[in-house]
């Protein structure tokens, strides 16, 4: 008999990032000519109903979106690495996590920081995750507003 207690499921949260980065890897494999469309394609053939993905959809949309100056930050704190040899799981991931720290303020930084790290767990290897978060790490030093809270403004 196995000991290990049963995993819990993943918070809605958890879910629309997951589908969030899933989208931004699709994405880099498959430049969408509108992006609506393909939003509504994506999302629309989720396990659940689109409405519970409103969350990552918003993420999804806003982090394609800013991709471009969003990987000028990944440029710039992917030291001593290209970033054509970036693993397109792991683009997906810090192009979700750089435009969370960037352009959700709503989000507190910290929150942000575990999720990318939490889903290079899950998706990724851990050469991988160290490098995502030695990224996001050295990028969270040039943010201005409390890393455990949301912005005020």
């Amino acid at each position: 008999m196995d000991d290990t207690p049963p995993s819990k499921p993943p918070s809605a949260r958890r879910q629309n990032r997951i589908a969030a980065m899933q989208f931004l890897y699709m994405c880099e494999s498959n430049d969408p000519q509108d992006i609506g469309d393909a939003l509504r394609m994506f999302f629309g053939n989720q396990e659940k109903d689109r409405d519970f993905y409103s969350f990552g959809e918003e993420l999804a949309h806003g982090a394609w979106e800013k991709h471009e100056k969003v990987d000028e930050v990944i440029r710039e704190y992917a030291r001593n690495w290209s970033f054509d040899r970036i693993a397109k799981v792991d683009l997906a991931i810090l192009r979700l996590a750089i435009y969370e720290l960037n352009f959700r303020l709503d989000i507190p930084p910290i929150v942000t920081i575990n999720e990318a790290i939490d889903l290079a767990k899950d998706f990724s290897d851990p050469d991988a995750r160290r490098f995502i978060n030695g990224i996001l790490d050295r990028f969270k030093e040039t943010l201005h507003r409390p890393l455990r809270s949301a912005a005020t403004e």
